[in-house]
């Protein structure tokens, strides 16, 4: 069957009714949800129902985002055909899951027929077929293929503009030729890049410029984030979350003294930042953290003392300062008003495990996890005994005592956000090795580019991409660490990575699951990528789900 190409305004305009038309859906099952579950209080009496509504909804706002998008390119006389087919289809997609997934638990979303009508309207279904079309699904599919799957959106912004094409050109130039290496070898990464990554001012581009950072703002913070995990999510694309979490933890809570002390640091990549957080009983549940901290006097000097475990403490062997969270209020019912944000200095160390004896008689201890992925910063678990830390190095002072567990899942929201990055560039990387490969390889005769069924699995590849970018980029644009978009943006780009990636790897046959093509190590990669930052569960139900049924609930 084959379809007359429509125009991108027509594909623009079919895309935003089916968007408004899910919206109607979506924003019903969110208030009935909400009264369910009494605004959200009664969340953990209908997980499964919670955990469904949250990701329609963040289905829903990709495909909003993705359409305004397109609508702005021809507002500004530039339509793009290949945005507002994508618009288009992923908005048709959305719509069909929403209503699938609506008849399929009638119940549980407790709606009546005229909530669901809407996406019965006898046009909108016609749209949405078209929408998804085989035939108009090859076209794009064909289209991407062309272009080597080459992303060169429109950023809207000539900061950000400019921010990725000194991206891309380092990416390129530095971070690729290694990367694979890097992977293969478990190595750490080479000080050699995190000189070069320095110079650059990534440590720094979220950074005021009164603290020594370039100040571009979280969007730039995001490109850069995309294009260096292109070229490897551990070696370059990650290197930033860890300054991000603390920077924002900082800027939030921390005192005038101690912005102007780490900030600057930081931003010129003198002090390379871990985080310690999670335990090795305690993952997702940070108000249970068992670590303690207790006031203490070393050589007359107002301190603490920490002990106990951290785990999963990526690159905390060769930075050299831990943002963690300990449990100052000894009363474990204090929950996370009794937790404190440290910042701990200590030496760098290479390798894969370290042990530093401090002179005022404390012992870290760390030993690398080992994992199939996510290679080049390593992981470690963390042993704690005594470990002195000045009191000047509580985050906040004495107005954080109490306070860490707050400013740091403030912190948190900037690691989603820049993790919604990461996932979108390891989805990009996916895409265009896709392309490239299906271009030079050919069976029964032909290249595989000229088969219909990879030609429309490129074009799905291509427009699940674009809206998880278009996503998380809105979530950059009007960053805060307390709205939902950033976690919203983590959930979506995050699987969305694993799909692309895996769809990259069959395309490549046996060569995908051979270590010496870099697809597979995207597959791997993108394996994390649902687990950090907020391991997707506790994103859908703690973060996503909560806020978007207290928001229904006050709403009415």
């Amino acid at each position: 069957m084959t379809t007359t190409r429509i125009t991108p305004g027509a594909a623009t305009a079919s895309a935003r009714r089916l968007v408004e038309a899910s919206t109607g859906v979506v924003d019903a099952a969110l208030r009935s949800a909400a009264a369910l579950t009494e605004g959200g209080r009664r969340i953990d009496d209908h997980q499964v129902h919670v955990e469904r509504v949250s990701y329609l909804a963040t289905q829903v706002r990709a495909a909003h985002e993705l359409a305004s998008y397109a609508e702005r390119l021809a507002q500004k006389g530039e339509p793009d055909w290949r945005q507002a087919t994508m618009a288009h289809a992923y908005a048709a997609e959305v719509a069909h899951a929403l209503g699938s997934s609506v008849e399929a638990s009638w119940e549980e979303f407790g709606l009546d027929e005229d909530d669901l009508r809407p996406l019965r309207d006898a046009s909108l279904r016609a749209e949405l077929r078209a929408g998804l079309s085989d035939a108009r699904l090859r076209d794009l599919g064909r289209e991407v293929i062309a272009s080597l799957g080459a992303n060169n959106v429109d950023l809207e912004d000539e900061t950000a503009t400019l921010t990725r094409d000194m991206a891309r050109e380092f990416a390129r130039n530095e971070v690729a030729p290694i990367a694979q290496e890097i992977h293969r070898e478990d190595m750490l990464v080479p000080d050699s890049l995190l000189q070069s990554f320095s110079r650059q001012g990534f440590f720094g581009s979220s950074i005021p410029e009164q603290y020594g950072g370039t100040g571009m703002g979280d969007l730039p913070m995001i490109i850069i984030t995309e294009e260096l995990s292109m070229a490897s999510l551990a070696a370059a694309g990650s290197l930033s979350t860890r300054p991000e979490i603390l920077t924002k933890a900082l800027l939030a809570g921390g005192t005038d003294e101690q912005r102007e002390r780490w900030l600057p640091r930081i931003a010129s990549g003198e002090e390379l930042v871990a985080i310690a957080v999670t335990e090795p009983d305690v993952g997702s549940d940070v108000a249970s953290l068992q670590t303690r901290a207790v006031p203490a006097e070393h050589a007359g000097e107002r301190g603490w003392r920490i002990s106990g475990q951290k785990a999963w403490s990526t690159f905390s062997g060769r930075a050299t300062v831990l943002a963690l969270l300990a449990r100052t209020d000894p009363d474990p019912g204090s929950g996370n008003r009794g937790l404190s944000l440290f910042m701990v200095p200590k030496p760098p160390f290479e390798g894969q495990h370290w042990r530093y004896e401090q002179p005022e008689g404390g012992v870290m201890e760390g030993t690398a996890n080992p994992t199939p992925g996510y290679r080049g910063m390593h992981s470690f678990t963390i042993a704690l005994d005594d470990v002195w830390v000045p009191h000047q190095n509580l985050l906040g002072g004495d107005d954080g005592v109490g306070n860490g567990f707050f400013v740091q899942m403030g912190g948190f929201a900037a690691g989603r956000l820049q993790t919604g990055g990461r996932a979108i560039g390891v989805a990009q990387a996916g895409l265009e090795k896709a392309c490239q490969y299906v271009t030079q390889r050919s069976q029964f005769g032909l290249p595989l580019a000229e088969y219909q069924l990879t030609q429309h699995k490129v074009g799905v590849m291509a427009t699940h991409t674009a809206a998880a970018r278009q996503l998380t980029y809105v979530a950059a644009r009007s960053f805060d660490t307390r709205a939902v978009e950033p976690a919203m943006a983590k959930l979506l780009a995050c699987d969305i990575a694993g799909e692309v990636t895996r769809e990259a790897q069959l395309l490549h046959g046996g060569w995908g699951f051979s270590e010496e093509d870099p697809v597979s190590r995207y597959v791997v990669d993108a394996l994390v990528l649902p687990i950090f930052e907020g391991v997707k569960p506790v994103l859908e139900l703690k973060v996503i789900g909560r806020q978007l049924l207290a928001r229904a609930a006050r709403e009415g």
